[in-house]
């Protein structure tokens, strides 16, 4: 399904473009995008937020561990570029451009499908809708802290930034959680019929990923910038991808909780579930929030890596779920 969706929105962008009389819509197909897009996130995380009762939503331990490693790399590469920028005067944008996308990659959040795709590969929904709401915290408050030192933001201070950032999130992240809980509380006859169609979320995802690459197609082909810089930017997104999904499995798989009357074929199934939350918390990412911070906050070249990071991402959940369904 994901890679029919991927090819599909390819499809969409290449024949839109070699069809110069339907240009024309051009604007009117963004700003439909703009709006299709959000409500079929809200739809996707809706139904997955009436799988989970609001009990279940706790931190655990590896989420402090996520959090630190996404918050104090992305803090890293954010001093190294100011330092880069003072030590070449004149001669550190394409370096810098590198950086700050490597910078996103790190610090976008977790995407809102993850606990789509969490759940058909037996991870913890509950461990990872938690975490998604923490990470969406923690970028509100580093980016308007760190980003100015590189980009400085005309007529944006720190707080006017966190609004920015929060008001973007809360729309797409709170609401169907609250909504969700009021349907599961207020009309259970409801909640029950929803809870009798588990694999919708995925086939909304399926939707809004054909529109993400088909935005992101466009991204790539009206980029005016080099062909080593776009390459450049590319392998960085492969690699922060590759480098996501490694540390959060072996995160995920290194946690222990305290259960000491836990059976060994118990805790085996633990640290499968564990490590699936956690890969997916810190490796499949938000892009479309990403493309929006870069163009937002962060030099516009940067907005490529969100798109190009999205095709690495949903290839590997592909090859997952593949396997997934294959055991």
């Amino acid at each position: 399904m994901l890679p029919i969706a991927m090819l599909t929105g390819v499809c969409i962008y290449l024949l839109y473009y070699a069809i110069p009389p339907l240009h024309v819509a051009g604007p009117f197909l963004e700003d439909a995008v703009s709006v299709v897009q959000p409500c079929l996130l809200f739809a996707m995380l809706f139904m997955t937020f009436c799988r989970i009762e609001p009990k279940e939503l706790k931190p655990h331990r590896w989420h402090w561990w996520l959090l630190l490693i996404q918050g104090g790399l992305f803090v890293g590469l954010g001093l190294l570029a100011v330092w880069i920028m003072s030590s070449y005067p004149g001669n550190w944008h394409d370096k810098v451009v590198l950086i700050e996308s490597g910078m996103l990659c790190l610090i976008c959040p977790t995407a809102t499908a993850a606990a789509v795709v969490t759940r058909k590969l037996g991870g913890d929904v509950a461990g990872i809708t938690t975490y998604t709401i923490l990470i969406n915290l923690l970028t509100a408050v580093l980016v308007p802290l760190i980003v100015p030192l590189i980009q400085p933001v005309q007529g944006m201070d720190f707080w006017t930034a966190f609004s920015v950032i929060l008001a973007k999130v809360f729309p797409l992240l709170i609401m169907p959680c609250l909504s969700a809980w009021l349907v599961r509380y207020l009309m259970p006859g409801l909640h029950r019929r929803l809870l009798a169609y588990p694999d919708l979320p995925f086939y909304i995802w399926a939707a809004s990923l054909t529109l993400a690459i088909t935005v992101t197609t466009r991204l790539v082909i009206k980029s005016d910038m080099s062909l080593t810089l776009m390459a450049m930017i590319g392998l960085i997104s492969l690699i922060s991808c590759i480098f996501q999904f490694a540390v959060g499995r072996f995160v995920g798989s290194r946690y222990r909780p305290r259960r000491a009357d836990a059976s060994a074929e118990a805790e085996a199934r633990g640290k499968a579930v564990r490590t699936v939350t956690a890969g997916q918390a810190l490796g499949q990412k938000n892009t479309v929030f990403a493309i929006w911070m870069a163009y937002t906050f962060m030099t516009p070249e940067t907005a490529i890596v969100g798109g190009l990071y999205s095709i690495w991402h949903n290839l590997f959940n592909s090859w997952q779920l593949y396997r997934a369904g294959k055991e």
